[in-house]
């Protein structure tokens, strides 16, 4: 839809190691978007990643995360994985807007744009 070259998508299941995904050549950037939703699969998120990180240590991952409760942490898995993360304001991309895509969703939200990377990797 945005006229952008041939790009590939491949499904996967957070934590197992298909064909598709060893197939996979080595990537620059990972977007994702709130896949950060239920504790009990952050480390399987995390495990899929870090393979991908095998194949381009330079690789990041870019996503989006609401932040549903304080004790739902990523810190303790990035120090178990050698990763690290960087919090990128959403103001400093425009996004920080109360009404941002139109989004219907009652109350006020904390968002959050993640990268995550090799913690020796500098950002």
């Amino acid at each position: 839809m945005n006229n952008l070259p041939q790009l590939q998508v491949v499904g996967l299941t957070w934590g197992h190691v298909s064909w598709d995904l060893l197939a996979l050549p080595p990537q620059d950037i990972i977007l994702a978007s709130d896949v950060f939703f239920e504790p009990e699969d952050f480390e399987d998120i995390l495990t899929t990643i870090y393979f991908l990180m095998q194949k381009n240590p330079k690789v990041q991952l870019w996503s989006t995360y609401q932040v549903r409760s304080a004790d739902w942490s990523l810190e303790a898995l990035l120090y178990k994985w050698d990763m690290k993360c960087v919090h990128i304001p959403l103001e400093s991309f425009d996004a920080d807007k109360e009404d941002i895509a139109e989004s219907a969703l009652p109350g006020r939200h904390t968002v959050e744009m993640l990268v995550i990377s090799f913690a020796k990797d500098s950002l």
